[in-house]
C-alpha cells in the first residue's frame, strides 16, 4: 500500500488553482452545493445551465447529502469526458486538487482495520464524518470528506498526540466503512450480554491474552459465532472467490481470493483461529477432534437478501496448524446463461451446434479454476429440456441443480468415475456428463457411451486444446477411437476485466505495442486500449469481475486423420 504520510503534494488529475474564496474563508463550515456548482463551472467541467439544474434538483435531495453525491445523482455529463457522467470519485479527485489536499481511495483489503479503529471510538468517527486509514507509530492519515471542518484535528492532536495527516476521501466510503469497520472491532470487542463469571471472555483483548495463556477456546463463544459470521458477510461483499484461513507461529492470516488475486484481509491471533476453525468444522459436519488429517466438508447458508450460498470446506494440517480453505459457490455465478460467458460470435455458433449432435465426446479442459464447471454446467442448462435425459457424475457435486440427475463419486464404497458411468448407462440418458476423465478406465467408458449413441461431456487437465488428443493418446486410448469420438475440445482461462466504472483511455507503450503487433497483426492501431484506474467499485484495483477467453479445437477430418496416426 502507497504510505501517504510522507506525501508533500496531492496527486490528483485535476491541477487546478485554489479558489480564492476559499482562500480567504477559514471559518468552520461545511462543503457547500452552491460553490462546489461555481467551481465546477470556472474549472470548465459543466456548462452554467447544467449548475442551474442541479440547483433545483437540490430542493428534493436528503437534507444530509454531501453536494459531491447530489452532483453525482444528477449524472452530469463533464464536457473533459463526455462519454462519462461525473461520478463521486471523480469529484472526490477534482475537489482534492481545489483544496490541495491529497486524495485518497479507501481500499478495505488494504487497510489494517484493527489499528484505525483503535485510533478513535465509532461515534467520534461518525460525528465528525472522518475515517483513519492508515497508521504507523505516531503518525496517522485520517480520511475526510470536509476539508473546511478542522477542529477535530486539534481535539485529536490534543488527546492523542498523533502526527495527523488529513487526505481527501470519497464521502460515500467513508459512511460505508466507518460502518463496517466499527461494526467489525464491536464483533471482536464487545462486551458479552449475558452474566459470566470471574472465568468468562469478555472482549476481544481478553480472548487475546487467554489465547496466549495457553487457554482453550470455545468454537460456539459468542464472540467466535460473530466474527465467522462476519468473515463470510465480508468475503460475500467483496465478491470473494475462496478464504484462507492459514495459521503462522503465533498469529493466522485471513485472505480473500477476488478475481482470482489473494488479498490479505486481517489477522487473528493463533488461537482465535483455532476457535473459528472449530466452529466452521463443527457447521460443516466435520471431525473436530480430528486434526492430523485433511478433511473435506460442505456448508449451505444465505445470504441478508435470502440468497443460497454453498461453502466448500477443506481442511490440511500445516506445520502451525490447520489450514482452512473455504470455496464460495454462488448459484448465480456458476450456472449463467450461456451467451454471458464471453463466446466470441464464431466459436459461439460452433459450440452451440457441436453440442447439438446426438453422440461423441465434449471436453473442456484448463487448470483449477479456469471455469470448466461454469461452462459445462451452463451447457447443461441450456440442453435440459423436457425431450432429453441427462445424467451426471462429479466428484463433488458443485451445485445441484433440479433438471440435471446428477451422481456423486463415493471412493469408500468404490463408486469412481468409471462404475458411476457403468450405473448411468442402464439409465436411460441422452447426454452423460463426467467430472473429470483422470484415468484410462474412465476414458474408456467415455468413449464406449459415445460410440454408442449418447452425447458425453467431461473435463481433462491439459495446458492447451492442441495437446488434449495426445493426452489420450498418453493414457493408453487407441488413436482410432481418439479420432472417432471425439468432437471438440475447448481449452479456456479466466481473464480479469477493466472495471467499467473507471475505465480510461489508455496510451499503450512501445513494449506493448511491439507485442500486440506480433499477436494481432496489422490491426493493431485501429483498437481503443482503456485502463482502469481504480475507483471504490473495484477496490482500487482497476479490475471487476472475470471473463472466459478460449481456444476451439474441431475435430474435423484433418485433425482426425493426424491424431489417427499419431504415436503415442
Amino acid at each position: 500500500m502507497a504510505s501517504y504520510l510522507s506525501a508533500s503534494a496531492p496527486k490528483t488529475a485535476f491541477a487546478v488553482p485554489v479558489l480564492e474564496s476559499v482562500k480567504r474563508n477559514k471559518s468552520e463550515r461545511r462543503v457547500t452545493l452552491p460553490e462546489v456548482l461555481a467551481a465546477l463551472v470556472e474549472d470548465g467541467f459543466i456548462p452554467q445551465l447544467e449548475s442551474d439544474r442541479a440547483l433545483k434538483d437540490w430542493r428534493t435531495a436528503p437534507s444530509d447529502a454531501h453536494p459531491l453525491m447530489i452532483v453525482s445523482l444528477s449524472k452530469l455529463k463533464s464536457l473533459k469526458a463526455p462519454l462519462r457522467n461525473l461520478d463521486v470519485e471523480r469529484l472526490t479527485e477534482w475537489m482534492a486538487g481545489r483544496v490541495e489536499l491529497p486524495y485518497f481511495h479507501i481500499d478495505p483489503l488494504k487497510i489494517d482495520m484493527r489499528a484505525v479503529t483503535d485510533v478513535m471510538s465509532s461515534d467520534y468517527a461518525s460525528r465528525r464524518n472522518i475515517l483513519p486509514v492508515e497508521v504507523r507509530g505516531k503518525d496517522v492519515v485520517i480520511a475526510t470528506s470536509e476539508p473546511f471542518m478542522s477542529a477535530w484535528q486539534r481535539e485529536l492532536g490534543d488527546m492523542l498526540k498523533f502526527n495527523i495527516k488529513v487526505v481527501i476521501a470519497n464521502p460515500q466510503d467513508i459512511a460505508r466503512y466507518v460502518g463496517e469497520f466499527y461494526n467489525l472491532a464491536r464483533s471482536v470487542k464487545r462486551p458479552e450480554k449475558s452474566e459470566g463469571g470471574a472465568g468468562r471472555i469478555n472482549d476481544f483483548e481478553q480472548l487475546v491474552e487467554l489465547g496466549k495463556a495457553g487457554r482453550t477456546l470455545d468454537a460456539n463463544d459468542h464472540h467466535i459465532v460473530t466474527l465467522v459470521d462476519w468473515l463470510w458477510q465480508y468475503a460475500f461483499d467483496q465478491r470473494a472467490s475462496d478464504i484462507h484461513v492459514e495459521p503462522r507461529r503465533d498469529v493466522a492470516i485471513v485472505r480473500f481470493r477476488i478475481d482470482g488475486v489473494l488479498h490479505q484481509v486481517y489477522q487473528v491471533p493463533a488461537t482465535v483461529a483455532v476457535a473459528m476453525t472449530s466452529r466452521i468444522k463443527i457447521l460443516g459436519r466435520m471431525d473436530v477432534v480430528e486434526k492430523r488429517r485433511p478433511q473435506d466438508g460442505r456448508i449451505k447458508t444465505r445470504m441478508p437478501d435470502g440468497q443460497e450460498i454453498e461453502l466448500r470446506l477443506s481442511t490440511l494440517p500445516t506445520a502451525h496448524g490447520e489450514k482452512l480453505v473455504m470455496r464460495i459457490f454462488d448459484p448465480d455465478v456458476l450456472i449463467r446463461d450461456f451467451s454471458e460467458l464471453g463466446f466470441s460470435p464464431e466459436d459461439y455458433e460452433k459450440w452451440q451446434a457441436l453440442i447439438s449432435n446426438p453422440g461423441g465426446i465434449v471436453l473442456v479442459t484448463g487448470p483449477t479454476g479456469s471455469g470448466k464447471t461454469t461452462t459445462l454446467y451452463s451447457t447443461l442448462k441450456q440442453l435440459a429440456t423436457p425431450e432429453v435425459n441427462i445424467c451426471t457424475i462429479e466428484d463433488p457435486i458443485e451445485m445441484i441443480e433440479g433438471s440435471l440427475n446428477q451422481m456423486q463419486v463415493q471412493p469408500q464404497i468404490e463408486l469412481g468415475f468409471a462404475a458411476g458411468v457403468r450405473a448411468l448407462m442402464r439409465q436411460d440418458p441422452d447426454i452423460i456428463m463426467i467430472g473429470e476423465i483422470r484415468d484410462l478406465e474412465t476414458a474408456d467408458m467415455a468413449i464406449q457411451s459415445a460410440l454408442t449413441g449418447h452425447l458425453v461431456l467431461s473435463t481433462l487437465h491439459t495446458n492447451d486444446a492442441v495437446s488434449t488428443p495426445i493426452r489420450l493418446l498418453d493414457m493408453g486410448v487407441p488413436n482410432y477411437m481418439v479420432a472417432t469420438s471425439l468432437q471438440v475440445v475447448l481449452a479456456q482461462r479466466l481473464v480479469r476485466v477493466i472495471c467499467e466504472s473507471c475505465a480510461t483511455p489508455y496510451e499503450i507503450k512501445p513494449t506493448e505495442r511491439q507485442w500486440l503487433a506480433h499477436e494481432l497483426g496489422d490491426s493493431v492501431g485501429s483498437h481503443n486500449y482503456l485502463h482502469g484506474r481504480g475507483c471504490s467499485h473495484c477496490n482500487g484495483t482497476g479490475y471487476r469481475g472475470r471473463c472466459g477467453v478460449y481456444e476451439m479445437l474441431e475435430m474435423t477430418e484433418a485433425v482426425a486423420d493426424a491424431a489417427n496416426h499419431a504415436e503415442p
